[in-house]
């Protein structure tokens, strides 16, 4: 005698059995007695319980992206408080040179400089989407911005010799460096996604 396979045995629990399948299973005993226990083991495992997580992992990456963020941002805080005690330094340790047009150039430097900190401060990185292209280009920008600073920093000390020229060249540097952060920061930022 030719009993139901497991695949007739599946068709009649989801009620799609063939004539032969439900005539076959009502009268055998051995093939009534395994739908019964697919019956059973489907019963089984719906009464498992659901698992789940442990817990959610997502405020622990949330606290971890904006403990990152206010990394950087105190970085550039620190950076911008270095390049102001920079010229706080030039200003007070450094007496004021002859050449009028280096002093006055410098002069000029220095407040396009501070324009455009003051540019960026007002830019909320927070606010806007960008690349992973324009976030490292903006990361090196910053850490050369950093290195000039530093150099300033260096010059500005009263044991060191150094000439208006140089100074101007020095700002002149930072000033281009920071133009090309705000054109990142401030326009490329902007236009992501688009």
């Amino acid at each position: 005698m030719m009993h139901c396979t497991m695949d007739d045995l599946l068709a009649l629990r989801a009620g799609e059995g063939s004539v032969w399948a439900r005539g076959h299973a009502a009268a055998c005993a051995a093939c009534r007695a395994e739908l019964d226990a697919l019956y059973q083991r489907v019963a089984q495992l719906k009464a498992l319980p659901a698992r789940h997580p442990a817990r959610d992992r997502w405020p622990a990456v949330r606290d971890a992206v904006l403990a990152e963020r206010r990394r950087r941002r105190s970085r550039w805080g620190i950076w911008s408080l270095a390049a102001a005690a920079a010229v706080a330094g030039l200003i007070v340790f450094r007496p004021f040179w002859t050449d009028p047009i280096a002093g006055a150039e410098l002069a000029r430097v220095k407040q396009e400089s501070a324009t455009l900190e003051e540019q960026l401060q007002r830019y909320d990185p927070d606010g806007r989407v960008t690349s992973g292209r324009a976030a490292a280009l903006a990361a090196e920008l910053e850490d050369r911005i950093a290195v000039i600073d530093g150099e300033l920093g260096r010059l500005g000390s009263p044991d060191t010799e150094t000439g208006p020229a140089n100074l101007v060249k020095l700002w002149q540097q930072r000033v281009d460096l920071m133009q090309q952060l705000v054109s990142v920061r401030v326009t490329r930022a902007t236009y992501v996604g688009l």
